[in-house]
């Protein structure tokens, strides 16, 4: 306690952020990074908290193999240490193991910062959950007093299992900026007021990027949320309604990245960027263009294909887009039609087309295809593939990830060889988890040379 103006007033804590390991079949940083941490120790930070940071998944921790961060855009492969599978994936002939750095270096990381008042853990896939879990403990094992508060993805969708089984003090479910010092004054006793509107976007800081070992690529979140209701889609769970960010708030951040810290490659985290265009995605390519930087732009989660005109896409291709991702799904009508009502075959034809005129190439574009759905027929996956082969761009296999409260879990249960509602480890996408028959790394191994062909 420190006296200001005859009242005793608590020092702001010490808090620190960690983004755990990945526990899987398979882990790959495709522009991954834990953007909803940063933007919870940007917030900190200027409010005065003191922060400190911990990424396990850093591949370019100062203890790793030298990695080249302008490779492929930003991305690369995590360090993989092999571990043993969980008990209920013992059936799957695949290598399970732990991506990230070693043990021994986070718990020297560890060592080496002042003890914090409470420690913040993300989570993103529900079948990560043992990274977590490792994580969580030895957290605990360094720093035995101090509560931990788990947040993200696992966090709001299995709160219940979260609680159970994570091993953190509170399980904080949902978009936690909003109630982030609520949260800090129940386990630290420091109160601190929002300096700034926390239901504008526009008025957020950046997320604290620069407290990474080095930012080989910087992702961008133009809007919140979105307006569609896809059937096997978490995010009205993740973020109810739909906001965006205005044109200039974002092409500020753009400039901001680039101008300080060099960074060339940006990565659209956006569910809905060609949503309301003439009013946001057009003004924002367009004042990027304008911004005259040598830059480079990904969306690895897809953008919706009928907002593809031909003057986004030309827009598109002068602001420097290299990665296009198109949400197809599968090529089939019929099919869609109990998946989403995004877009048609046709129109998919007509964006590859604009996309092609403005002078994208098949490896610049690809459309996503979902792989593994219930009682999906091997034979309609291939023909989406074929049929995504003679428009002229790439088809991208995207295994089907069954998730908590979708319209489409019901059907992903009942199809299941899996117990899916007793333990999200069999939600793993890497494991075919919504068939009856057992994983087949031939079937697999089929649909990838198909799609590469």
């Amino acid at each position: 306690m420190f006296l200001i103006k005859g009242l005793l007033v608590k020092p702001p804590p010490h808090i620190l952020l960690v983004n755990p390991w990945i526990h899987d079949f398979a882990a790959y940083d495709v522009w991954a990074k834990p953007y909803g941490l940063l933007l919870l120790a940007a917030m900190l930070r200027a409010h005065g908290a003191k922060v400190s940071y911990i990424d396990c998944l850093d591949r370019f921790h100062p203890k790793a193999a030298p990695a080249n961060p302008d490779a492929r855009g930003g991305r690369g492969p995590y360090r993989k240490t092999p571990l043993p599978a969980p008990p209920g994936l013992l059936d799957i002939r695949r290598q399970y193991s732990r991506y990230g750095i070693d043990p021994s270096w986070f718990k020297a990381d560890l060592r080496a910062i002042a003890p914090p008042n409470l420690v913040l853990v993300t989570s993103l896939m529900t079948y990560w959950y043992p990274g977590v879990q490792e994580t969580i403990s030895l957290i605990k094992q360094i720093f035995p007093k101090t509560p931990v508060v788990l947040g993200g993805i696992y966090a709001t969708l299995c709160p219940d299992h979260a609680r159970a089984h994570s091993g953190a003090d509170k399980v904080a479910a949902g978009a936690t900026e909003k109630n982030l010092l609520d949260i800090v004054f129940e386990f630290t006793g420091w109160r601190a007021t929002a300096n700034f509107n926390l239901e504008d976007l526009d008025a957020y800081p950046h997320p604290a990027f620069d407290l990474q070992h080095h930012i080989n690529y910087i992702p961008l979140l133009t809007s919140r949320g979105c307006p569609f209701d896809c059937a096997y889609c978490a995010s009205k769970m993740l973020y109810t309604g739909y906001d965006t960010r205005s044109p200039d708030s974002v092409a500020r951040e753009i400039d901001y990245w680039h101008t300080r810290f060099g960074v060339k490659n940006f990565a659209f985290y956006d569910d809905a960027l060609l949503v309301n265009a003439e009013k946001h995605a057009i003004p924002l390519f367009e004042k990027i263009i304008a911004l005259g930087h040598p830059l480079s732009f990904h969306t690895p989660n897809a953008v919706h294909i009928r907002g593809i005109t031909s003057k986004i896409a030309h827009l598109m291709a002068y602001a420097g887009f290299k990665t296009i991702r198109l949400g197809l799904e599968t090529y089939r009508d019929a099919t869609r039609e109990n998946l989403d009502h995004k877009t048609s075959a046709t129109e998919f034809h007509q964006a590859v087309y604009h996309l092609m005129e403005a002078g994208f190439s098949k490896e610049q574009v690809g459309a996503y295809l979902l792989v593994g759905l219930p009682d999906q027929d091997t034979a309609e996956i291939e023909a989406s593939i074929q049929m995504v082969h003679k428009t002229g761009i790439s088809p991208i296999p995207a295994h089907y990830t069954p998730i908590p409260h979708t319209r489409l879990w019901p059907r992903a249960v009942a199809s299941s060889r899996y117990d899916l509602a007793a333990d999200p480890i069999f939600c793993n996408n890497a494991i075919f988890p919504c068939s009856k028959k057992p994983f087949s790394w031939n079937e697999l191994s089929k649909l990838k040379h198909l799609a590469a062909d």
